[in-house]
């Protein structure tokens, strides 16, 4: 017979084992590998910013990995295709959280998309990062959803001060898409232009297929011939570089401005030769002395034989911006990780500098005016006056 010591020290290991066991079975597993979410519309009309947006997003997580993850850990982007289809948007946001269990996610998307998607990622309380969509709707009134890019009210103010306090324009002409992103963009630029003392002189707007852009440019040619003009704001996508040729065609020989929509290498393509002189409000600049900048371009045209643009970079600040929140939360708990996120200040992102999030969501970041020469994109000048750069909410 086994001494009473010897059955109490056996009963005492099984107990360890047993307990053990279940304390390891009934505490939550943190995953070995950190999954991001990612939608862009990989096909159809705007398949082109789609694939840019998600290769800026494959670059950051490739940076992150080569130096050592997040928390230790490996990041995985889980990518899929929205095809510019609302509907789509809010199933594959479903499938990030309850199929694939992201921790957080990345909108590479348009604003309709985003928006659609915005409310199931606040609804599952999860983290979404909206790299490039304007819309003010996707951040309001939503606690896990931030932007790092522009909002459409923010760049048509940049515009209009751009015009008249840096390019001395005092007759203005607006030709914008028939959306909330080119009114948005419109509005605030005549609102900023009259301002400052500009007149616009012309306003009208156009529809998402729109091709042949003569009944305006016409009208605008008339303007120009009789009173003069001095800048020609064409807001739009880069499908809409067409109208930049036209205007030329015409004889046209305003100033012509555009914003974030003509930040592609696609509009220097469509444009042609009328691209050149054209200037951008963006936040992307090519020049900047941050070396993660340079890095980026060299990567990206590696990875894709041309140019980055603003989507691209968009993209990959928010992957970063994300992973750096993470770690400073240094847990993956989704509440704590919003709570990092809203509080960071001056992150030095590819597409420009963050000084802040205000309230509302939305960064507060400096803006470029970039013009095309010799066929690229280059630096025409910084835009960092706060209170023109600050949302308002």
């Amino acid at each position: 017979m086994p001494s009473s010591r010897l059955i109490i020290a056996s009963i005492i290991v099984i107990l360890i084992i047993v307990a053990g066991a279940y304390f390891m079975l009934g505490r939550p597993q943190e995953p070995e590998v950190i999954k991001i979410g990612f939608f862009a519309p990989l096909t159809g009309p705007a398949s082109a910013d789609g694939i840019a947006a998600r290769t800026g997003a494959e670059i950051a997580v490739e940076i992150i990995n080569e130096n050592g993850g997040i928390l230790g850990k490996r990041v995985e982007l889980v990518v899929y295709d929205d095809a510019l289809n609302p509907d789509q948007a809010i199933a594959v946001a479903h499938k990030m959280i309850e199929q694939d269990g992201v921790i957080a996610a990345v909108s590479g998307s348009y604003s309709s998309t985003t928006l659609a998607a915005s409310s199931v990622f606040e609804e599952a309380g999860v983290p979404l990062v909206v790299a490039y969509a304007v819309n003010p709707l996707i951040t309001k009134d939503k606690t896990y959803v931030i932007r790092v890019g522009m909002v459409a009210e923010v760049e048509g103010r940049a515009a209009g001060y751009a015009a008249v306090n840096m390019m001395g324009a005092k007759k203005v002409a607006i030709l914008y898409i028939d959306n909330p992103y080119g009114q948005a963009l419109a509005e605030n630029a005549k609102k900023t232009v009259e301002a400052l003392g500009g007149q616009v002189v012309f306003m009208d707007k156009f529809q998402f297929a729109t091709d042949d852009f003569s009944p305006w440019l016409n009208r605008i040619k008339a303007i120009e011939d009789s009173q003069g003009l001095d800048v020609l704001m064409i807001f739009g996508y880069y499908q809409h570089a067409v109208a930049v040729k036209q205007a030329r065609e015409l004889g046209i020989k305003a100033q012509i401005m555009g914003a974030e929509g003509f930040d592609s290498p696609k509009f220097i393509e469509i444009a042609g030769d009328a691209a050149e002189g054209v200037i951008i409000v963006t936040d992307f600049d090519r020049e900047s002395t941050n070396p993660l900048v340079q890095e980026f371009i060299k990567r990206y045209k590696e990875k894709r034989g041309i140019d980055p643009d603003m989507v691209a970079a968009s993209s990959f600040d928010a992957v970063m911006i994300l992973a750096k929140a993470i770690e400073k939360a240094g847990t993956l708990d989704k509440q704590k990780i919003m709570e990092s996120l809203r509080s960071m200040e001056n992150f030095d992102g590819v597409a420009g500098k963050i000084i802040k999030f205000t309230p509302g969501g939305n960064a507060v970041k400096e803006l470029t005016l970039q013009i095309v020469k010799n066929g690229e994109f280059r630096r025409y000048a910084m835009i960092t006056k706060l209170d023109i750069i600050t949302p308002s909410e």
